[in-house]
């Protein structure tokens, strides 16, 4: 009789930290101890708090252990597992080791997660993802037999209107309008199609949801197909993501042995089918033509619209294409009903929306609160505040699409208007926090290499435009821009965001204005005081020996690879030695001086 569960967070981060190792190790620990038939391991998806990774969490006690190391098993198995005793070095205890009791201590009343409310994550670091009887036990595929059982396609799309749902993806689009604009439009064939083809530097949402919780996914994309008409569906995964490839066809796979996909769902005549298309890793078909355009076996570039996927999509037949997340949240809204779901977020964002914290943040990792959280509660509550108490200086939403929200605004509820009010946007959920130590020109300028990088090249405001804006960021960057170049550099973005083909383009120059809007001062300090108010860029620095601290080792000249750092005569007061200088026509302000002085005695300005 098994009398405790152990689960491993098998996610993408927690696997690239060691955790099958843990898993191995585990496994011959607990055959050592005689505890094969009672204690059963789990490996799971994410768990969200990946800043601790790799996790172990032993139920029916629900301790959550941080950090662990293969070396940490037989520990854990010896101590907890038989003889009832927690490791108490490995618990995490979000910070409050003094005022928490350990034995009792609920993963749930730890700031991070109590203040979230898992939908879209609800089986994340829960369940087995392999597994299709642990993802019915979670009333999986019971949405699906309601809808093929209980309700019309009518009735279904009816309650995906009225809970509010809107796409995920970036735009916001509204769910129940997008599947009742593809569902009239009578064809030989229709197509559902999910795109998981998750590109911004950053985000992880979606790649995390098909690790594990895949079933929701097909679940889903089957009660799209009833609702619209449609037989069969494709998901299109980056091929960077062989994870949550392989757990996704193994879903897949058993879905079908379970009669859950193919012929007759249900008994109820209704036949649909899933396959998976692997994307190459290109950002442009995230955009919904260019994506269907690499299924079809096409170059991925967007076309002009209308007509519209609804009308005429894959494979020029009607189709409806929603991101990951938008599709976990359907068979949670057929079950619970339209006013459950509309009963979160705020009047014109209903539900929650699932963020990857990274930057310069404490607790990275997913997270999932109701729209309409502050992003005030988000990076100090949840994740926990800024690492060295530096000052949080800004975050940026939506990645190389999304703009900056800077500490001034700190107080914003996050939800798709009040974010595009003050020149952001919601994006796919990647959330990335900047200290003060930020340069936002800079920032700006890395996105924008990403864009263009990234850029299909069919239409020239996008293809040309965004290759001149990132050679004036380049010119200001370096010292070399004046005032002028700061009015040109707008007048550009916002030609570009007007001309572009697709959403790619247009929202391109968004991390420029966003940042020219709230960090102007910035831009101005490059080109007119030739200086980095962060000292981030490097053609803008000047490196420099406090004569006063420097003991006179030598360590930063033995160093410097450019041989730009002598003795001088000068001996500061109480020192043995002589100091150094730094030669600033030699130096290549590659900052190994700095890293190298013990007493602070080297300074960037």
């Amino acid at each position: 009789m098994i009398r405790a569960h152990v689960l491993i967070c098998g996610g993408t981060g927690c696997t690239s930290s060691g955790s099958q190792s843990i898993q191995d190790a585990f496994v011959e620990h607990i055959a050592k101890n005689g505890l094969t038939d009672e204690i059963k391991i789990v490996q799971t998806g994410c768990f969200g708090l990946c800043a601790l990774g790799p996790v172990v969490i032993v139920h029916p006690d629900g301790t959550f252990y941080s950090r662990v190391t293969a070396d940490d098993v037989a520990e854990i198995v010896s101590e907890h597992l038989l003889k009832g005793r927690i490791v108490e070095r490995l618990v995490y205890t979000d910070g409050n080791e003094e005022n928490v009791d350990i034995a009792n201590l609920s993963l749930n009343d730890t700031a991070f997660y109590k203040t979230q409310n898992r939908v879209v994550l609800r089986n994340c670091g829960v369940i087995n993802p392999e597994d299709i009887d642990e993802y019915i036990g979670m009333d999986g595929y019971a949405a699906l037999g309601k809808v093929l059982t209980e309700m019309t396609p009518e009735d279904v799309i009816q309650v995906v209107t009225d809970s509010g749902l809107r796409g995920r993806g970036g735009g916001g689009f509204p769910t129940g309008r997008k599947w009742a604009l593809t569902a009239p439009n009578k064809a030989p064939q229709k197509y559902v199609v999910c795109n998981a083809d998750e590109g911004d530097p950053g985000a992880f949402m979606d790649r995390s949801v098909l690790e594990g919780d895949p079933h929701s996914i097909i679940e889903a994309m089957a009660i799209c197909g009833y609702a619209i008409g449609a037989t069969q569906g494709y998901v299109y995964v980056r091929a960077e993501y062989p994870i949550a490839v392989r757990r996704l066809a193994i879903a897949i796979a058993q879905a079908r042995e379970y009669g859950l996909l193919g012929k007759n769902i249900f008994g109820s005549g209704f036949d649909f089918d899933l396959h998976i298309r692997l994307g190459a890793g290109a950002f442009v078909c995230g955009e919904e033509t260019a994506l269907m355009a690499s299924i079809e076996g096409k170059r991925g570039e967007p076309r002009p619209r209308p007509p519209y996927p609804a009308v005429k999509g894959l494979y020029e037949s009607p189709t409806c294409e929603n991101n990951v997340e938008t599709f976990a949240n359907i068979p949670q809204i057929i079950l619970r009903g339209a006013e459950w779901f509309a009963s979160m977020g705020t009047e014109k964002s209903k539900g929650t929306k699932v963020f990857a914290l990274g930057g310069n943040i404490e607790n990275t990792g997913l997270v999932e609160i109701p729209m309409g959280t502050t992003l005030r509660h988000i990076i100090y509550d949840i994740g926990g505040g800024i690492p060295g108490g530096k000052k949080f200086k800004a975050a940026q939403t939506g990645g190389p699409s999304g703009g900056c929200i800077p500490a001034s605004l700190m107080d914003t509820e996050v939800d798709y208007d009040n974010l595009t009010a003050i020149g952001c946007m919601m994006g796919s959920g990647g959330l990335i926090v900047m200290d003060e130590d930020t340069c936002m020109v800079d920032m700006a300028k890395f996105f924008l290499e990403f864009t263009v990088d990234e850029s299909c090249g069919k239409c020239t405001p996008c293809r040309v435009g965004t290759k001149r804006l990132l050679e004036m960021l380049d010119k200001i960057t370096e010292g070399k821009g004046t005032l002028e170049d700061i009015d040109k550099l707008e007048e550009l973005c916002n030609y570009i965001k007007a001309n572009s083909l697709c959403g790619l383009g247009q929202t391109a120059p968004n991390p420029v204005l966003a940042t020219l809007n709230f960090f102007r001062d910035e831009y101005i300090a490059h080109v007119v005081d030739k200086k980095c108010p962060a000292g981030v860029c490097k053609n803008l620095l000047v490196f420099d020996i406090d004569k006063d601290k420097c003991i006179g080792c030598g360590m930063c000249a033995k160093q410097c690879p450019a041989d730009a750092i002598t003795r001088t005569d000068y001996i500061a007061p109480g020192h043995k030695l002589a100091s150094f200088v730094i030669d600033t026509d030699k130096c290549v302000k590659c900052g190994a001086c700095i890293g190298t002085c013990k007493f602070k005695a080297i300074s960037k300005k």
